[in-house]
């Protein structure tokens, strides 16, 4: 798989699903909205006093599913981090590209966007015959 294909997959959906446990250790998901960054980076905003975020604050490590309504999806794990100055707004760019209600939430209290840099990804295309399931690094995915 390509590095424009991936994209080109990421960007057919506007949904996530952030695998996180409970507090119990049991499994639990949150869904969310995201763009994704000609950098192949994907976005999201939240409120910084939930529970996802203050989770990702402890622990950067992320985990995403994309396109689970379909026989084709991408597991996608990665690093989240909370960019400031011209970084923050390079990547609000993209999310209010997407979404430009976004705008709009900037004014509630304790907003921020969170940036995910993919480290592996996981594409399965059970459409095929036989099932297409590549696991890649981002650094295995080829530009172009």
């Amino acid at each position: 798989m390509k590095r424009d294909e991936l994209m080109w997959f990421l960007r057919r959906y506007k949904l996530a699903v952030q695998a996180s446990v409970a507090s119990d250790g049991g499994p639990q998901a949150a869904v969310v909205g995201y763009a994704v960054s000609d950098e192949l980076e994907i976005v999201f905003d939240t409120v910084e006093t939930t529970r996802k975020c203050l989770n990702l604050h402890t622990d950067p490590r992320i985990a995403l599913v994309i396109g689970w309504d379909d026989a084709i999806t991408a597991q996608i794990e990665g690093v989240a981090d909370f960019p400031t100055g011209s970084e923050l707004e390079r990547i609000q760019a993209c999310y209010f590209t997407a979404y430009p209600d976004g705008r709009d939430r900037l004014a509630w209290p304790g907003i921020t966007h969170v940036r995910v840099r993919p480290t592996w990804v996981r594409y399965s295309d059970f459409t095929q015959d036989p099932p297409l399931v590549e696991e890649l690094t981002v650094d295995e995915l080829t530009i172009g």
